[in-house]
């Protein structure tokens, strides 16, 4: 059993097929035990995520309803949702001045190193940050 943060790019995958979804889906099976940890603000972009997808016509509306609703069930029932908070918000600005990241990818990092920092001070092992996204360098994560 481990720990896992994943960042909506990675939240979506249980819901919509794409590369890497057998692999998400299996990671977060119950079954397996794993904590899946993410930022409050993954239910605004995985919704926003859905909703391209109708807007591309590559999604029914119906089903976009039904996905939408199955990822908030999660969201109260299996995530470990971390809360926008005032360490979080200024993390991210830190990150947006040394990196060049978007701005969600930015508080996603900061919740993420917030979430880790808590588990080490618990004397608990780091978690394992995961994302879909094409990050040119991740080497930032221990960053203070």
């Amino acid at each position: 059993m481990a720990d896992y943060y994943a960042d909506s790019s990675v939240l979506v995958k249980r819901h919509i097929q794409e590369v890497g979804t057998a692999q998400f889906c299996m990671l977060a099976d119950p079954e397996q035990g794993h904590t899946i940890i993410t930022v409050h603000l993954s239910r605004v972009e995985v919704v926003s995520a859905f909703r391209r997808r109708v807007r591309e016509g590559m999604l029914p509306v119906a089903d976009a309803v039904q996905l939408q609703a199955d990822f908030d069930g999660l969201c109260q029932t299996e995530y470990r949702l971390v809360g926008l908070l005032e360490p979080i918000i200024a993390k991210a600005c830190y990150l947006l001045v040394q990196y060049p990241l978007r701005a969600y990818d930015a508080i996603q990092l900061a919740a993420a190193l917030y979430a880790n920092a808590a588990l080490v001070a618990g004397d608990l092992p780091p978690l394992t940050f995961l994302s879909a996204d094409a990050y040119r360098s991740l080497k930032f994560l221990g960053a203070k």
